[in-house]
């Protein structure tokens, strides 16, 4: 196994790479853990035209993972993506808020929304959008004081894990402003030494707005009414990514129809739980632009693995097909 980590966390690439191959060693087994830390790109696109890799996976943005994916698939070989994700959570009418209004700030806010499936969108239905909106709004003030080193357990949200972060995180808010988008909180970097910003929240938008349709690896949620739930669940997905989604109702039928062939089109969908921090026990991964790719739970091993039918024949006769018999 060879792992080109990020070039922003070498680190703990490093510590991982030990850790796992010391484990190796105590159970018997040679290291089988490798990896490499280069900023460039030249060895990496080397490492993806490099047909003796059987298997590149892959986990990053969709640029990045369209292009590894075509350039994989040219030379004939296997490719797993888990690429980006535009998570929505639908709340309606029935909801119990006490278990909907958690899910959500931990589903935007937690890990300074730097998951693949952090919450992007909540989709209120308009019978209670105020009261969800206000909730939020509270909920958001109090995370705003708890920011800091996220290593200390009293703190609730650690900084952007770059300037360029910080900086991609101020720009999705300008273009939501000057889509019409109204900052309810937050909106703003925190002065003090870090890639620290505010958590948050922007209404006034139109799920066909570019910039909802684009996900920010920053904490900004979209929040939007909607009216019934087949509106909803097609907001949902009427973008290009399809990772992670949930619906918070106590409305059986509408659990059911957000879980069916024509609800969710998301390769992960949650009832009562949030978008984030549920899903390694299940096949992780999505659909769409998000790549298709599959691991952990049922599928952690499944494209590792080659595939081979074997047939053995243990008589001393030959079955032929079609009863087909040679005088030889």
């Amino acid at each position: 196994c060879i792992w080109k980590p990020s070039p922003k966390t070498p680190l703990s690439a490093i510590a991982s790479m030990k850790i796992c191959n010391e484990a190796l060693r105590k159970g018997g087994f040679p290291d089988i853990f490798f990896l490499f830390n280069d900023g460039g790109t030249d060895l990496a696109q080397a490492f993806v035209d490099d047909k003796r890799v059987a298997l590149v996976s892959f986990t990053g943005s969709t640029k990045v993972g369209r292009h590894v994916g075509e350039r994989v698939a040219r030379r004939m070989g296997r490719s797993l993506l888990e690429l980006g994700g535009n998570n929505a959570m639908i709340v309606d009418a029935t909801a119990d808020l006490k278990l909907a209004i958690p899910a959500i700030v931990f589903g935007a806010v937690g890990t300074a929304g730097q998951r693949c499936t952090s919450t992007r969108r909540a989709f209120i239905h308009e019978s209670i959008f105020d009261d969800v909106l206000a909730k939020l709004v509270a909920g958001y003030k109090q995370v705003e004081k708890k920011i800091g080193d996220p290593t200390d357990p009293a703190n609730l949200m650690g900084p952007l894990n770059s300037k360029d972060g910080v900086q991609a995180y101020l720009d999705a808010i300008k273009k939501a402003q000057a889509a019409g988008g109204k900052v309810e909180t937050g909106g703003a970097a925190i002065d003090r030494p870090g890639n620290f910003v505010l958590p948050t929240i922007i209404t006034g938008l139109k799920n066909s707005d570019e910039i909802v349709q684009h996900e920010t690896f920053a904490p900004i949620l979209y929040v939007m009414p909607f009216s019934d739930l087949d509106e909803a669940i097609a907001m949902q997905n009427d973008v290009p990514q399809g990772l992670s989604s949930a619906i918070f109702t106590q409305n059986l039928k509408a659990a059911e129809k957000f879980l069916a062939a024509w609800g969710s089109d998301c390769g992960i969908a949650n009832v009562n739980i949030g978008t984030s921090g549920a899903e390694i026990g299940g096949a992780f991964g999505g659909e769409k632009e998000t790549g298709g790719g599959r691991e952990s739970g049922s599928d952690a091993w499944k494209v590792y693995m080659r595939r081979q039918t074997n047939t053995i024949n243990y008589s001393d006769a030959l079955p032929l097909a079609q009863g087909i018999k040679f005088d030889l």
